[in-house]
């Protein structure tokens, strides 16, 4: 059963996942990434452009699915080994959440609509992901959905 995600990352970092072809998720934790399995929509939300600082964009940057493979460790240097897992991006653009904030589930109707995202990973529902697959403009759906 396909399952779908949103992980949480500024939109510098999640950039340099998009370009390595990789995601991590709660800053490079493995625990996160062995709930996702091949197959999954993951989508990323970036509240800034840079992690501790930037502009505020509060938008979804990024959108693909995981590929097979498990988690793996990769040195970053300085001692911070995080944990990924690969992830086929699909060409899209950017998309605000605030024209979704009402027709998403784990959005609407909640004043404070960005307490659900703060953990890092939050698993969304199918029609969730289709509606922010529509927003960034994925063209070929089969390859989203």
């Amino acid at each position: 059963m396909t399952r779908y995600w949103i992980g949480v990352a500024s939109k510098d970092h999640v950039m340099r996942g998009v370009e390595g072809g990789f995601c991590q998720l709660c800053h490079g934790k493995a625990q996160p990434l062995k709930a996702t399995r091949a197959g999954d929509g993951i989508v990323y939300y970036s509240p800034r452009t840079g992690m501790r600082s930037g502009e505020t964009i509060q938008t979804f940057t990024a959108i693909g699915r995981i590929e097979v493979g498990v988690a793996y460790p990769f040195d970053m240097g300085g001692g911070f080994v995080p944990h990924r897992k690969n992830v086929a991006f699909l060409p899209a653009h950017d998309a605000p959440i605030q024209p979704l904030l009402q027709r998403l589930s784990f959005t609407k109707g909640k004043k404070s609509w960005g307490y659900a995202l703060r953990r890092g990973v939050i698993e969304i529902t199918a029609e969730d992901y289709a509606l922010i697959v529509q927003a960034m403009g994925v063209a070929n759906l089969e390859s989203a959905a």
